[in-house]
């Protein structure tokens, strides 16, 4: 048992990612769905270390002895994976995340066409919400991919790792790895200033500084996309608020109600033949009412705005739920439990 023998049934039986855990079989999930490779034997502590070993640089297996997890790269037969290395009861363990080597479109994502025009924006912030593991990297690739193959712009990507390598277009990209490219990420963001940027990729806004990194880069001028593990729009300007200490969330407010752009908080959803997943989304695009609801600090009124502004290419998690209903890409059990706002789907759907 080889790691790359590994990586290739990873990639042939189009799994999302695989598991190498001692004192289990390699394990592989599929539509969210695990399935242990019990062809092969059972992972020893021995055998898991040499497999993993085996991918790691010299540095990175420094990094892993001194913060016992790393998170890096690594390229196989022309697709990537993203790995988080990891110690369990004194023991390595990984997984690894299948990075697709095409980039889908939005169309083809069968994601709503309101997200074409994030890639026409010339500055402010664009953020893509949710848990881990809900195609928000995918989802972003694909606007960044759009830029890439229809304008002349430097993109500037900073990632923990980069996950979609994008292709030679019409613009010029310079992605960056925590890590191998830069030793943190407010060193990173701080020299993103002079680096001469059109579009900023931040990998996801983590902490207090990469948020005012994020938000300061978008009032200067710049485009900046990126993502945090929110699971609504409303919970999203609430969560960046809150990073703040008190005395500075009155300027946050006005500073994100100014620079915010646009939010997408997603979820992928088992479709009706439980064969794939689809992409369930709420979008919420800055407007006036917006603006003036989040310099306020009245994230609740948000709802009443997605409910009433879909000329504008707004929709709620619950309405788009309705139209993958509508078109039977899935079930009416599937769209009540993933609801973000169950009663108000409930209500939708004549239930109660």
């Amino acid at each position: 048992m080889t790691i790359q023998e590994l990586f290739q049934i990873t990639i042939d039986k189009n799994a999302s990612d695989l598991h190498l855990i001692p004192e289990y079989y390699p394990t592989i999930r599929i539509n969210n769905n695990l399935y242990p490779l019990k062809t092969y034997p059972i992972i020893n502590q021995d055998n898991a270390a040499e497999m993993i070993n085996a991918l790691l640089t010299d540095e990175q297996k420094k990094i892993l002895q001194e913060n016992k997890e790393i998170d890096f790269g690594y390229g196989f037969n022309q697709v990537r994976f993203r790995a988080n290395v990891y110690t369990v009861k004194n023991n390595l363990a990984a997984a690894f995340r299948l990075i697709p080597s095409n980039i889908k479109t939005i169309d083809e994502l069968q994601l709503p066409p309101i997200l074409h025009t994030f890639a026409k924006y010339n500055q402010g912030l664009v953020l893509i919400t949710g848990p881990t593991g809900e195609g928000k990297s995918t989802s972003l690739a694909a606007i960044i991919n759009e830029i890439n193959l229809n304008e002349s712009k430097h993109i500037l990507t900073v990632e923990d790792p980069i996950e979609f390598v994008y292709p030679p277009a019409k613009s010029i990209i310079s992605q960056r790895e925590l890590h191998q490219d830069t030793h943190s990420w407010t060193a990173s963001l701080k020299s993103a200033m002079r680096e001469d940027p059109d579009v900023i990729l931040i990998g996801e806004m983590r902490d207090y500084d990469t948020v005012q990194a994020a938000i300061t880069l978008a009032e200067t001028g710049h485009l900046v996309f990126s993502t945090l593990h929110t699971s609504s729009t409303p919970e999203t300007i609430d969560r960046i608020i809150d990073i703040f200490p008190a005395h500075q969330q009155n300027q946050i407010k006005g500073q994100l109600a100014s620079a915010l752009k646009a939010v997408v908080a997603q979820r992928l959803l088992p479709t009706i033949d439980n064969n794939s997943r689809v992409a369930a989304l709420e979008v919420l695009i800055s407007n006036t009412a917006v603006s003036a609801i989040i310099r306020e600090g009245k994230s609740y009124l948000l709802d009443n705005v997605l409910t009433t502004s879909e000329a504008e290419g707004m929709i709620s998690f619950e309405k788009h739920l309705l139209q993958l209903l509508a078109k039977g890409a899935i079930s009416k059990e599937t769209a009540i439990q993933y609801a973000i706002r169950p009663r108000q789907l409930q209500k939708m759907l004549g239930v109660v």
